[in-house]
């Protein structure tokens, strides 16, 4: 019986190529660089399942190419924004991703972006390299406590719930934005207007999913609610930001700092952001764990195994 070929659109922890290897027939990109719509489409006639990641562009003209042999976009990565899923819905292709595994992994993250930009961690370690550093003193690149400050999260699933845990530990205060009010959080903590809490917050930390609805949900307006000691954070999608407004209010101190790992155009980041000492930015690393990378990988080859099985999807997307 001729084993289903497969496409993964970059390299993958080698456990998960060796298992996927095992059952099919894999391609690998061996230059483990980005590939074209041209290249999608390509693969998309010689394969049975196209296995892209989030930052793919998964285009009508991928999905609908003449002569399309694969019947499953086996998606490494939680979220599916850079998918046409009407194309996909259209064309019958199923399409699964890798949720409830990048948790643990995207909350440290958060951790880390959140204690970075508060400490000044990123300022202190450029100018300690490029041997600017004078030395100690009282007042050299004072930043702020965490404890008793307010971190606000827009949006409340489980990342954002991680975040919450480790943000106690640190004697942070807990307030949150979500379509509805959560029965396991006090009341009070719960803010219905996002520019409410902005207006409040110490932190504030994007945890919401991309999309029309979301674009650009932190822009100039909503810049100039925040407080000037404020910090700003995205583990979330690089679209919830209009990085132009950020750049131009982190120029002008409108607030504190912000500190980044996603972005809208990625790989390219907003040259102005790129010049301003108190943008903390990192290369999309939230995900980045051996252990949560690994399970992505798995998660698309249980999902492959059950369609090439003609089972139901265990993360079905469309």
């Amino acid at each position: 019986m001729t084993r289903p070929r497969i496409l993964l659109t970059r390299r993958w922890p080698r456990i998960v190529e060796e298992r996927l290897a095992a059952t099919y027939d894999v391609t690998l990109n061996e230059a483990d660089t980005p590939l074209d719509e041209a290249e999608m489409i390509a693969a998309m006639r010689s394969h049975d399942a196209l296995c892209p990641t989030v930052t793919d562009k998964i285009t009508r003209n991928v999905l609908a190419a003449e002569g399309r042999r694969a019947r499953i976009v086996g998606n490494y990565g939680a979220g599916f924004e850079h998918i046409d899923l009407s194309a996909a819905r259209e064309q019958g292709i199923a399409i699964s991703n890798t949720p409830d595994v990048l948790t643990e992994a995207t909350a440290d993250i958060a951790m880390t972006l959140i204690l970075m930009a508060m400490r000044r961690a990123g300022e202190g370690e450029r100018e300690l390299r490029s041997g600017d550093w004078a030395g100690w003193r009282p007042t050299h690149l004072l930043g702020r406590s965490l404890d008793g400050k307010l971190l606000g999260l827009v949006g409340f699933g489980r990342i954002a719930r991680a975040v919450t845990d480790r943000a106690r530990a640190f004697g942070m205060e807990i307030a949150y934005h979500s379509r509805r009010a959560v029965p396991d959080m006090p009341q009070e903590a719960y803010y219905a207007s996002l520019g409410e809490l902005a207006e409040r917050a110490d932190v504030l930390s994007l945890h919401a999913p991309g999309g029309p609805g979301t674009r650009h949900m932190i822009d100039a307006a909503m810049l100039t609610r925040m407080p000037a000691h404020a910090v700003l954070v995205n583990t979330g999608r690089g679209s919830l930001i209009d990085e132009a407004a950020l750049a131009r209010a982190l120029a002008s101190r409108t607030i504190a700092a912000a500190a980044l790992d996603v972005y809208e155009a990625e790989p390219k980041v907003n040259p102005a952001l790129m010049r301003l000492p108190n943008a903390v930015l990192l290369p999309h690393l939230g995900s980045a764990t051996l252990e949560a990378r690994t399970a992505m990988g798995m998660k698309v080859a249980d999902n492959l195994d059950r369609f090439f099985a003609g089972e139901p999807l265990l993360d079905p997307v469309a």
